[in-house]
């Protein structure tokens, strides 16, 4: 199958120098200044069990209880993500303009036989807890994302998916409480500044991910996503968690469009990057022109390119990816269309298609992200909170 062999074409390639993309008997230790403790990695290492005093002793998160860790090899894609506890006590508060310092140092063997060391230092200055204004302008949304999903998968080694999505609103919740702008008991006036904005929309879409959602999947499956999501970098696992759309159609060039049952038309062809599989599905009526064999034809070249396009856009994205993705096409109604179905907003369903007069709709009873976010305002500028 395709599928394994350009992955085990990637995994084993040459780059530039002729060595494969890897280091060997890799290890990964922390270093922070005394205020910062190290409550553990989530990533594909193994603890070295090195206590030191840089070491939470109250707080633990995934491979914990260390400052170390060994990995048995790395590669230019392999990402861990490293949580933190704040040890200062309350009575002692931070100096202003005072930093605080966490430094990575990474030792691995390379493919050539030399033993290579890299070591990367962050400073970032302390800011009072009751300063959200200049708290929030540091926050990285989609990092975050990423390190919330990470943790809720490790959480589901031990608790109830049901119990994870709870802890994930509250999450939410309590962070919208605390930065968004808005009056008490007033959901109108809720408002997200832009570094927050689209963190729900994430929250909403790791949710019904495969990571948490396993229906439909073998246990198998299962373990295969949530290993990729553990190593991946930023950008790949904010794919898994909420994939690309793009729309192809006569009326102009390809344009990104919503992860919405809206953007799907039957003169569009829209191509989903989900990580794990490429879709290109065809509107009806796409499928028929082409069925129709319109694109052999002279006379239309143009609707002969609007067929090739999402291809040779998708053949880019399988020949840089790895793993190699599962390429599907899919028409509209048809049987394979439910892997795109599936990733969509319900925005419209069976049970408001008629009075939205929508065309196009989804039989699921999952509610929508606008319902999601409906009672994410209303729970945040509650007076309880």
């Amino acid at each position: 199958h395709p599928m394994f062999k350009r992955s085990f074409e990637t995994f084993f390639g040459k780059g530039p120098d002729g060595f494969v993309d890897m280091g060997f008997q890799a290890t990964f230790e922390v270093f922070t200044c005394k205020e910062v403790k190290v409550a553990g990695v989530i990533g594909p290492v193994a603890s070295m069990n090195r206590m030191a005093k840089n070491v939470s002793q109250e707080t633990e998160v995934g491979i914990s209880g260390t400052n170390a860790w060994r990995a048995c090899s790395l590669d230019s894609r392999t990402s861990l993500a490293v949580y933190f506890e704040i040890a200062n006590a309350h009575n002692t508060p931070m100096q202003e303009e005072t930093y605080r310092y966490v430094q990575f140092v990474t030792k691995y063997i390379h493919p050539s036989g030399q033993y290579r060391q890299r070591v990367s230092t962050i400073a970032g200055r302390w800011v009072e807890g009751s300063n959200v204004a200049e708290l929030g302008s540091g926050f990285d949304q989609e990092a975050a994302s990423v390190i919330m999903a990470r943790l809720a998968v490790f959480k589901t080694e031990n608790e109830e998916a049901f119990d994870i999505l709870r802890w994930l609103d509250r999450c939410l919740i309590r962070l919208c409480a605390k930065f968004a702008d808005y009056q008490k008991d007033s959901p109108e006036s809720f408002n997200l500044s832009p570094s927050f904005a689209l963190y729900p929309q994430f929250m909403f879409n790791l949710r019904r991910s495969q990571f948490l959602q396993v229906f439909n999947s073998s246990p198998d499956e299962t373990a295969y996503y949530r290993a990729f999501l553990n190593r991946e970098n930023t950008l790949n696992s904010l794919l898994m968690i909420q994939p690309t759309l793009m729309a192809y159609s006569l009326s102009g060039p390809p344009e990104p469009v919503l992860l919405d049952v809206s953007s799907m038309s039957a003169d569009r062809i829209l191509v989903m990057d989900t990580f794990f599989y490429i879709i290109v599905y065809s509107g009806e009526t796409i499928a028929q022109w082409r069925r129709a064999g319109y694109h052999n034809e002279p006379n239309y070249e143009n609707f002969r390119a609007l067929l090739e396009a999402p291809k040779e856009d998708a053949a880019v994205i399988l020949d840089e990816r790895f793993p190699y993705p599962r390429y599907i096409e899919a028409d509209q109604n048809g049987s394979q269309a439910r892997f795109l179905l599936a990733k969509l907003n319900p925005s419209v369903n069976h049970n408001t298609a008629e009075e939205s007069g929508a065309a196009d709709f989804i039989f699921t009873d999952d509610v929508s992200l606008q319902v999601f976010m409906e009672h994410l305002k209303k729970l945040s500028v509650s007076s309880s909170q």
